[in-house]
């Protein structure tokens, strides 16, 4: 896809599994559309309840650690100016791709009817031989694929979303971030600070500290194939061509 005219959605969604989540991998672009107008829906399919190795803390400071995380996000949001965050509370650490959760992804997407969302990729288990993709972005990244395609725009699926009063909604473009074979590029260079203050917010998690650098050289890693100094990329799913 040429990046001389990229496209700018009225209303995005991101569906991540954690706190942060967001602001490792799209951030830049979300902060871009939302400086453009666009209206940012944040939706934390977790609270990251249990994101601490922290000898001090046992099963009963999950409940803590969940506010101080949302809390985080709340903040790092702020930031990239999304209008609106979403935390479903399901539980760290033990997702799976269920019909539950791809119902209330389904009523999310009927609700706020966006133009695009942004998420993962399902199929993603291994990055370079360092990684081993969480099983939680793996199962929010499906639920939330198939919540676009077909369980949004079909009518006769989930119908107890349509007696409720939530409209069968068509999203016009699917982004998955960390796809094996990119095919489009959304230059960050205008953003990029705004996505490392958002990614500093989240002070509970050490990982987040001291990320210039790194965050800085994945951008231009994604960027490379395209010229772009400072990017981030995506496969899209173009599923409803504009008029």
């Amino acid at each position: 896809m040429s990046n001389e005219q990229e496209y700018l959605p009225k209303i995005a969604m991101s569906i991540v599994a954690h706190p942060d989540d967001q602001d490792f991998t799209i951030a830049g672009t979300l902060a871009k559309w939302a400086k453009a107008g666009c209206r940012v829906i944040s939706v934390l399919v977790t609270s990251g309840d249990s994101g601490s190795n922290d000898i001090a803390h046992d099963a009963e400071h999950k409940p803590v650690l969940a506010k101080i995380r949302e809390a985080e996000q709340q903040a790092a949001n702020a930031v990239l100016g999304v209008a609106e965050t979403i935390f479903l509370h399901y539980p760290d650490g033990e997702l799976v791709p269920s019909l539950e959760l791809r119902r209330d992804l389904t009523r999310l997407i009927r609700k706020y009817k966006p133009d695009v969302v942004v998420t993962g990729d399902p199929s993603a288990r291994f990055y370079g031989n360092e990684y081993i993709n969480h099983p939680d972005h793996r199962a929010a990244a499906e639920a939330a694929t198939y919540a676009v395609f077909p369980s949004a725009g079909t009518r006769l699926i989930f119908t107890d979303l349509l007696e409720a009063g939530y409209e069968p909604h068509n999203v016009k473009r699917l982004y998955i971030h960390g796809a094996e074979k990119s095919d489009t590029w959304v230059d960050i260079r205008e953003t990029i600070d705004i996505k490392l203050e958002a990614l500093k917010k989240h002070v509970s998690q050490t990982d987040t500290h001291e990320v210039d650098k790194w965050i800085r050289e994945w951008a231009k890693e994604e960027g490379r194939e395209k010229g772009l100094e400072l990017a981030e990329a995506y496969k899209v799913m173009i599923l409803q061509k504009d008029e």
